[in-house]
């Protein structure tokens, strides 16, 4: 008996940094490139691995082991601390170029996400080449490597992203999926963890036909509502929405002078520096905004914000100045002020007309 799978009229890439925190830090520090590297813990082995370069994958070091057993396995291993701040930088570098593709990005860390690309009309409509100029972008402005998956729902994109790992691209099409499904190891289910699998096992379900042979019924019965997630996902089918990191209630922008400032015009000239950012951000996003929000904090560290909505969305950042200046004129003026920012709100999505779609062109 065949099984079915139904392909869902969408293209999902996952996208999945390459040993994310240690690649960062050999980017960073020369002398650390083509070293075992773990990044977390110390030499004396306290603490944990946060990431592990590929260098020191190969003695099996894995995230989440202690570094007491890291450096057993690879005595050569060389600990560095973490410094998030700036892998949230560079996340938030590599976030940004996802959004020049789509505005439907939902990041799962600082080091992987999903994106939405169905309907787009660039790089021929193949979400293939989409996955391979966004690694190739993300290589060009940080210097990084990431591997992609390409699929038609999000657990197969996840997957895939991890075949071809380091810097590499994987495909499954609605055609691939019943034969890959099939053979592929309950561990590798995304969505199922080491303790489901080991139930599984003990049913007698150790790949994806397995799977695909257990009545929904006793799936539920055994896992409850995860059940018939994992009957659903053993015949391809995972429905699950692209959710961008929130829904977006506003877009902003703002600055923290080095030296207070009292001058209006040079405050002026500040202000629409950061409307400029804040609606080239609303843009990048396909969004558009109907209101707007002056943002102003005192030597003090006191703040005050000031806002006006209009009946029509803002269609250039030059058409915000007129309210800005309002708005500013409406600020009280008792102290120099440190921060001023700039906020859209009240926003819907861009019209856009999205072209016949192609699902079978990957």
């Amino acid at each position: 008996m065949t099984a079915s799978i139904n392909p869902s009229p969408r293209k999902i890439i996952h996208i999945d940094m390459d040993a994310f925190y240690a690649s960062v830090e050999q980017r960073d520090f020369p002398e650390l490139r083509g070293k075992p590297l773990v990044v977390g813990g110390d030499p004396s082995g306290r603490g944990v691995v946060a990431a592990a370069s590929y260098e020191v994958r190969k003695f099996g070091v894995r995230s989440a082991m202690s570094c007491y057993e890291a450096r057993k396995r690879c005595p050569e291993v060389i600990f560095v601390r973490p410094r998030f701040e700036v892998y949230r930088a560079v996340s938030g570098d590599i976030r940004q170029l996802m959004y020049r593709l789509t505005p439907h990005v939902e990041p799962l860390s600082l080091d992987e996400a999903y994106l939405d690309v169905t309907g787009l009309k660039n790089h021929k409509g193949s979400a293939t080449l989409m996955a391979n100029w966004l690694r190739a972008q993300i290589l060009e402005h940080t210097g990084l490597t990431a591997s992609a998956g390409v699929s038609f729902n999000k657990m197969l994109a996840k997957i895939a992203s991890d075949i071809n790992k380091p810097n590499g691209t994987a495909i499954i099409t609605p055609a691939d999926a019943d034969a890959f499904i099939s053979t592929l190891p309950i561990e590798r289910f995304h969505g199922i963890g080491k303790a489901t699998a080991k139930r599984l096992h003990a049913m007698g379900v150790s790949n994806g036909a397995d799977l695909r042979r257990m009545p929904a019924a006793t799936l539920v019965q055994e896992f409850g509502k995860r059940g018939q997630f994992y009957h659903d996902i053993a015949h391809g089918r995972d429905e699950r929405a692209v959710k961008s990191e929130r829904t977006h209630k506003s877009v902003g922008s703002e600055t923290t002078f080095r030296d207070n400032l009292s001058d209006d015009n040079m405050l002026k000239l500040q202000i629409y520096e950061q409307n400029e950012d804040a609606f080239n951000q609303l843009q990048k996003k396909q969004l558009i905004a109907y209101t707007i929000t002056l943002k102003v904090k005192y030597a003090d560290f006191t703040q005050i914000t000031r806002s006006h909505t209009l009946s029509t969305a803002f269609d250039s950042a030059e058409s915000a100045h007129y309210w800005l200046d309002r708005l500013f004129m409406d600020i009280p003026r008792t102290l120099p002020i440190r921060l001023v920012g700039v906020t859209f709100s009240s926003l819907t999505p861009a019209t856009q007309q999205l072209p016949q779609l192609n699902l079978f062109e990957w």
